[in-house]
């Protein structure tokens, strides 16, 4: 029964550190799932992508601009927007404004919705879309692709 209850605080500390939902939200998965590891990062991010749609009304004012030139041949600049400067600057905001960039630069997409339908360059399993509400459930904000200008020589 120990070595039951470390294993699943453990996977409670996985599931937190790899989706940032909270502990209560990781453990009520982890129960769900009958502690099928798997399982449980699949309704986390379910139930991630259910908040995300609810956050999607919500005005976005704050935001950066990102912007990545690739071997002095590829450039992109992206505008994109959350509700509050505190959550434009934060990491997982920024971070995902540069991978962003990085697949703006890769798969040239024509335009915003054609972007969030493609497959992402990091992880093919998920759209670009489904990553960008993965980061608003971390977040707790609504995030939203404004615009990007790609030009390559």
């Amino acid at each position: 029964q120990w070595e039951s209850k470390k294993k699943m605080v453990s996977d409670i500390q996985r599931l937190r550190e790899e989706t940032g939902a909270g502990i209560m939200e990781c453990k009520r998965a982890l129960q769900d799932a009958g502690g099928d590891y798997t399982r449980a990062m699949a309704l986390i991010r379910e139930r991630g992508l259910l908040k995300a749609e609810k956050r999607a009304d919500r005005q976005t004012g704050a935001g950066l601009l990102q912007a990545y030139v690739h071997n002095g041949r590829v450039g992109v600049l992206l505008d994109l927007r959350a509700e509050t400067d505190f959550v434009a600057n934060s990491e997982p905001f920024r971070e995902l404004a540069h991978d962003l960039t990085l697949h703006i630069s890769a798969m040239n997409p024509e335009t915003v919705p054609a972007l969030l339908d493609q497959p992402y360059v990091k992880d093919p399993a998920q759209t670009v879309d489904q990553v960008v509400k993965g980061v608003v459930a971390r977040v707790g904000e609504n995030i939203q692709i404004a615009r990007f200008t790609r030009y390559e020589l």
